[in-house]
Parts: structure tokens; C-alpha cells; sequence
């Protein structure tokens, strides 16, 4: 049982390592597809998949996916983004039923090893500030991203139009990633610097946010209509 959760956990801390997580990934072969999946999922929809590197997870998958053997391409790439794709617009829609249903109970508990409550008022801040775009911007945002659905779920967003922001976000997000993994992946100066390469990735695509909230620090917006900040406890 030991020497099961030691192998559990240097599982887990690879993917925390770029060079090591593209190692891994390769060596699970088909698995990949599964265990990325559940990944996605789990950061997407459940809360307290929080901490796990989606951005930097998705660009290895794509940096993966440009790597070919004598047997073809290790993952292939279109079967990969259908999957991915499906997870994370899937995982928002459990973190927003999660919020509907048990929200309002969750902001009154005490804080825990895997929930903090001051990751849903950052979130609840965000919210307030972008409204349903946030559904979109929160793709990009690390913890952001998984507790934004679920502050969807508690200010009772109309369902129609969370799921499109939620399938807009999320194809954007997962192609957005992976394909530059993908096309970048043969590039000499990124494969070898992979892991200044992801972090250069995931700057860049959180430019567009902290441009639009240096915007808003100017230009003071009007509370978005969907907001759900007045139905989110705060004692």
C-alpha cells in the first residue's frame, strides 16, 4: 500500500514538471487519453481539482502530439482536442449544477485542506467585474478557472446562456493550447526549453485579462445584469 501511494505521488508531482510530464505522457500510451481527460475534468469541474496545471498540461499534450515514432504520432492530436474539449465544457457544467446545489452550504464551511474560501471570492470578485464573460476569461486563469462555473451555479445563471459561454471558452481554451504545443513543438529553441516555453505560453495567453483589468481600472463598467454576487453568502 506504501510503495502504491509513493508511486501515486511522484505520478502526481510530474505533472508539475513539464519535461517530466511529456516523459510520462508518452509512456502511457493510449492511457494518456484517459488520464488527460479525468485531468481536465477534475480541474474544470471539481472543486478541489484547483491546484492541477491545466494550461501547462495542455500544451505538453500538444508538444506530445508532434512527436512522431517509427509507429506515427504518440497521441494523436484531433482525437486528443475532442476528448480534451469534451471534458472541460463537461466539467462546467458540473461545477455549475455543484453550485446550484450545494453553493450557499459551501461558503459557510470552515476552511479545509482542498477548499479555501478565499479562492471562491476571488472568483465571486471576478465575476462581478466581467459578468458571464467570465465563463470565457476564467479558462485562462489559474483557480479561477475552476470556480467560476461553480459561481455561475449559485447567482442561478440562466442555464442557455451559461453553456454557451462555457462551450465557447472551452474550445477556445483546449485549441488554443494544445495547438501551439502542437506547432511548436518541433521548434529546436522551444524542445529544448520546454519548461520556459510553457511559462511564456501561459503569460501570454493571460495578456488579454490583465489588459481588460488595467481597461476597467480607467474605465469603470456598469454591474453586469447576471452577476450573482447579491446571492452569494458572505457570512
Amino acid at each position: 500500500m506504501y510503495d502504491f501511494f509513493l508511486s501515486l505521488l511522484q505520478q502526481i508531482s510530474q505533472l508539475f514538471h513539464p519535461e517530466q510530464l511529456a516523459i510520462a505522457i508518452q509512456q502511457w500510451g493510449w492511457v494518456a487519453y484517459v488520464i488527460l481527460f479525468l485531468i481536465v475534468f477534475a480541474e474544470t469541474g471539481l472543486l478541489i481539482g484547483f491546484f492541477l496545471p491545466g494550461d501547462s498540461l495542455l500544451f505538453i499534450a500538444g508538444f506530445v502530439c508532434s512527436i512522431e515514432t517509427d509507429q506515427g504520432h504518440v497521441l494523436n492530436i484531433f482525437y486528443l482536442n475532442i476528448l480534451l474539449m469534451v471534458a472541460a465544457i463537461v466539467g462546467d457544467s458540473v461545477g455549475y449544477m455543484l453550485g446550484k446545489k450545494i453553493g450557499p452550504a459551501i461558503f459557510c464551511k470552515e476552511d479545509s485542506l482542498f477548499f479555501h474560501k478565499k479562492h471562491l471570492i476571488r472568483t465571486q470578485l471576478f465575476y462581478e467585474k466581467y459578468g458571464g464573460r467570465t465563463i470565457i476569461y476564467a479558462r485562462f486563469v489559474p483557480i479561477v478557472r475552476t470556480f467560476a462555473p461553480f459561481v455561475a451555479g449559485i447567482g442561478n445563471m440562466e442555464y442557455k446562456r451559461f453553456i454557451s459561454f462555457n462551450v465557447f471558452g472551452g474550445i477556445g481554451w483546449v485549441l488554443a493550447m494544445t495547438l501551439l504545443g502542437f506547432f511548436l513543438g518541433n521548434v529546436p529553441i522551444v524542445k529544448n526549453n520546454l519548461e520556459r516555453a510553457v511559462l511564456v505560453v501561459i503569460f501570454i495567453s493571460i495578456l488579454p485579462i490583465i489588459f481588460e483589468m488595467v481597461k476597467s481600472r480607467f474605465h469603470k463598467p456598469e454591474g453586469p445584469k447576471d452577476s450573482p454576487a447579491e446571492k452569494i453568502p458572505t457570512e
